[in-house]
């Protein structure tokens, strides 16, 4: 049986922190299959007429392709490590579309290849910080139907 794992990454180095523990707790990759992630929410660049109308523009797939493409290579090159210990790595980027948060992107793709586990970084907020700025990884943990290994990033 292959065992799953999904790690979101943000292409910081603060979100890579999970990766390096699950590259420190795998060794060898026989029925394991990593799927590095990352979620791009676009903005969504706004013109306002001077009739109280205001519309939302969503970027062009002109537009967009470059920010995959960067992703992608960000994904490849992060998963590298993992890649040469013999593990089967896969990389997906998704654009944000339907008004999904990055949150729901992740579980969504959690479903989607049937993660056995989720392993994310965290900042490690607390109090009022985590209330005003609400936590992705908290949302996964709390909504998602796989195990989530979360590693408190920063020090």
């Amino acid at each position: 049986m292959t065992h799953k794992i999904l790690i979101p990454l943000d292409g910081s180095k603060l979100g890579e922190t999970a990766l390096h523990h699950v590259e420190k707790l795998l060794t060898s990759g026989r029925d394991t299959e990593v799927t590095l992630l990352h979620v791009f929410i676009p903005p969504m660049p706004r013109i306002e007429s001077g009739f109280a109308i205001t519309l939302d523009i969503p970027l062009t797939e002109e537009e967009l392709e470059p920010i995959k493409n960067k992703a992608m290579a960000y994904l490849e090159e992060a998963g590298e490590a993992l890649r040469n210990k013999g593990l089967d790595i896969k990389c997906k980027v998704v654009i944000g579309k339907g008004g999904l948060s990055s949150a729901e992107e992740i579980i969504r793709v959690e479903d989607e290849i049937g993660a056995d586990l989720i392993a994310m970084s965290t900042h490690g907020r607390r109090g009022l910080s985590k209330w005003a700025f609400g936590s992705v990884t908290d949302k996964v943990l709390r909504a998602g139907k796989a195990p989530v290994l979360v590693v408190r990033a920063g020090g």
